[in-house]
């Protein structure tokens, strides 16, 4: 695909009437009679079975793979709207790019669709810089609460000039390594740059349509190998594609590179605002299972991450009680009564 790559598309408009072409149909009149279309292209639930179902199919992802090409070049024009059409299709472009990887299939159209847009995450952050956190020093005293010293301690500080203390630094934790410039795919570095762009659909999951979302947390179960017992499964999802053929999605390797980014999804689609029990059930289902991948591992950070969030989440669903008011109103009735007594008594 890279001796013949596609044109960026210029338009909304070209991007729609290319993957009509592609498609082989007509897309529907929301989509053909709007005058921007790529919210469309983005929102249409009829649009994003047809593309899925492609993307799944037998034989796609090869570097002849039209529908990749327009991937390819709808992303490369540009425009943030088109742009985020695009993104809404990386959890099955993930999800079935890594279960095939791992059986050594040529697999050139998708690489260059998931290359192009790590590489537009590596200039989004910048090469050579990792993304931190500033946590705060527990060491430094609170500004709410006046620290107390021993009386020697005291008294020892009393005696020595007044000098203003430096409190400690905070402590910067890294979130994701620094992202390099890598213009071709190679097994030892699948992990880290799938999980960059993992990252970058992280930042626009607020964005991305409940479907999408779906998509993610299905194959999240198919790289565990897992399904929400004990049990491992080689293959632990399929999919029929349009064209009537099956496939089963593979266990992967999580390192935890790929394993963070996944785990910060699947977060966000238990604990975040969607209105959608059917998500939640999903997402629950996902963290159960990759909890499961990180107990066979032994991988502390990921065995501490999945088990916290599936805490949070059982936390989430607890219902909060209502407050009772008659323990005080009970009260109340005793302190009058007293005084009824204390002023009949004085009198």
């Amino acid at each position: 695909m890279s001796s013949d790559a596609p044109q960026p598309i210029q338009s909304p408009k070209a991007a729609a009437d290319s993957l009509a072409a592609i498609l082989g149909g007509a897309l529907p009149d929301s989509l053909a009679a709007a005058d921007d279309p790529a919210p469309a292209l983005l929102h249409d639930d009829g649009v994003a079975r047809a593309v899925a179902g492609r993307l799944r199919g037998a034989g796609s992802g090869a570097g002849h793979d039209a529908l990749c090409g327009w991937l390819y070049g709808t992303f490369q024009s540009g425009i943030p709207a088109l742009q985020l059409a695009v993104l809404r299709f990386v959890p099955t472009l993930a999800g079935v790019y890594m279960s095939r990887a791992v059986s050594r299939k040529p697999l050139a159209g998708f690489e260059a669709v998931i290359l192009t847009l790590y590489a537009h995450a590596v200039a989004q952050r910048g090469a050579g810089e990792a993304e931190t956190v500033a946590l705060p020093n527990m060491a430094n005293p609170s500004v709410y609460h006046e620290a107390v010293k021993p009386a020697a301690a005291a008294a020892a500080a009393a005696a020595k000039p007044a000098k203003a203390a430096d409190p400690d630094p905070d402590v910067v934790a890294e979130l994701s390594p620094a992202l390099e410039p890598h213009g071709t795919m190679r097994a030892t570095r699948r992990a880290r740059i799938v999980g960059a762009v993992l990252e970058l659909y992280h930042g626009k999951l607020a964005l991305m349509p409940l479907s999408s979302k779906m998509d993610f947390c299905e194959f999240c179960v198919a790289w565990s190998g897992k399904h929400g017992n004990d049990k491992p499964r080689g293959a632990s999802a399929s999919a029929r594609s349009p064209e009537g053929g099956e496939e089963k999605w593979r266990r992967v390797p999580l390192p935890w590179e790929l394993f963070q980014p996944v785990l910060r999804i699947v977060g966000h689609c238990l604990l975040g605002p969607a209105n959608s029990d059917e998500l939640r059930t999903q997402a629950a289902r996902a963290a159960q299972c990759l909890y499961l991948r990180a107990m066979e591992t032994m991988d502390a950070r990921a065995v501490l991450a999945c088990r916290s969030l599936i805490r949070l989440s059982q936390m989430v669903e607890e219902p909060i009680p209502e407050p009772s008011f008659n323990a005080v109103e009970a009260n109340m009735a005793d302190l009058e009564a007293m005084r009824a007594n204390i002023l009949s008594a004085k009198n």
